[in-house]
């Protein structure tokens, strides 16, 4: 770490973390954020009997229906104990949704299966065409912002709302938790659906057509016409992720794939590769402070941690390249390219701004996530856009190249087992 820089005195959020604020006791802003939403969604007996009463409610508004609550499903940690939760431990009758942007891995794959399969609940699956997807997702490595995966986070938002409108289910459970995965910067990851139309419009070759979007028609229509709410269960437990893996493991033959969002490819990609290398982000930030702040780790082993290297398996960019058409040169410009962000594309932040009262009334009704009131609503000042602007100028503690090289050559049969 630059001795120079301040860092925060309860996480390890420092200055390279955009609006970023200090008060007088050292303690930064995310840090205070943070306490508010301990205050807001308590845990341990009071959230359990908060989510219990929930969770009756689903029940009365799912009566006479085939399911009372859509749970969106990655094959990850968070959200196959969600499925567990939302049947054996909350008596609901769940069903299953996941979006396939057709770079899952084979271990997120299983553990799907496995899991709703001994569970014995229904799997509703959206498939993007593969062609379509990756038009998109080279376009936004061509747009040169962070949020490459911005797609699959899209895709897998409107796929839940779909299938709640197919079923005529009012609730939709996701397995966030800002107790362990923390609370993004605003400049290290935004999305919306018009930011990906535009983007594609800009620079892709394939209209969209079975990317799922969450235009913001269709949301007003599923959230104020059909009342479908969004719930986050894990907001209300004492959720330790470690002896949820060795649960998982155990009970489900469910298997660990290595790191936060690691199941999915392009994610992977994203988080342990063109985040770092392009933008020196390093989401482990984030996760290590959540974890300080919930007593899961020491503030010193964090700052001794986020001070190693990313893992980072080679045969994926291999396979980004192979499966984008990205000659070598191609991609190394699109590396190189001028960094920007989503405040250099349209998107529907400026009328996210100007509804904010109405967001407002959304998130008190569960028609909306707190953590989107906060973050896309509030206008930035001047200064703030500026720290957003100025991502990636500060480099990663860690950061050295991986051992990786561009140009090292891979079989043709190691690409056909990757394709």
């Amino acid at each position: 770490m630059d001795s120079n820089m301040q860092v925060c005195a309860r996480c390890i959020y420092d200055e390279r973390i955009p609006n970023i604020k200090f008060d007088n006791e050292g303690i930064c802003n995310y840090c205070r954020e943070s306490e508010e939403l301990e205050k807001e969604f308590p845990t341990g007996d009071k959230g359990w009997e908060i989510l219990k009463k929930i969770a009756e409610e689903i029940k009365r508004k799912g009566r006479d229906k085939k399911y009372d609550v859509v749970v969106g499903v990655s094959g990850g940690c968070d959200s196959s104990y969600l499925l567990y939760l939302a049947k054996e431990k909350l008596g609901l009758r769940p069903l299953a949704v996941h979006f396939d942007n057709t770079w899952d891995s084979k271990i997120a794959v299983e553990n799907i299966y496995r899991v709703t399969k001994k569970l014995n609940i229904d799997l509703y699956t959206h498939f993007v065409d593969n062609k379509e997807y990756n038009d998109i997702y080279k376009s936004f490595f061509k747009a040169s912002v962070p949020e490459i995966d911005t797609p699959a986070d899209i895709g897998l938002i409107t796929t839940l709302y779909m299938a709640a409108a197919k079923f005529g289910i009012k609730y939709i459970m996701d397995g966030h938790s800002f107790r362990s995965e923390g609370i993004s910067p605003q400049g290290w990851f935004y999305m919306d659906a018009r930011y990906i139309e535009r983007i594609q419009k800009k620079f892709g070759h394939r209209k969209i057509k079975t990317l799922p979007l969450l235009k913001l028609w269709r949301w007003m229509k599923w959230a104020m016409v059909n009342r479908i709410k969004r719930i986050r269960p894990l907001w209300y437990l004492d959720y330790n992720k470690k002896e949820v893996k060795e649960f998982l493991i155990n009970e489900y033959d469910w298997q660990w794939y290595g790191g936060h969002h690691m199941e999915n490819r392009s994610a992977y990609f994203a988080n342990n590769y063109y985040l770092p290398e392009k933008f020196e982000i390093d989401l482990r930030f984030c996760e290590y402070s959540a974890l300080i702040r919930a007593g899961r780790m020491s503030r010193e082993e964090a700052l001794r941690k986020i001070t190693e290297e990313k893992p980072f398996d080679k045969d994926i960019l291999a396979e980004i390249k192979k499966r984008l058409s990205f000659s070598d040169d191609e991609f190394e410009n699109v590396m190189n390219q001028p960094k920007k962000t989503f405040l250099d594309y349209p998107t529907y932040k400026p009328t996210f701004e100007r509804y904010r009262r109405l967001f407002w009334v959304m998130y008190k009704l569960d028609l909306a996530p707190k953590s989107f009131y906060v973050k896309y609503t509030k206008k930035h000042t001047a200064e703030e856009i500026q720290t957003i602007r100025n991502i990636g100028k500060i480099p990663l503690p860690w950061h050295t190249k991986p051992d990786v090289k561009i140009d090292e050559p891979i079989s043709e049969t190691r690409i056909s087992e990757l394709v």
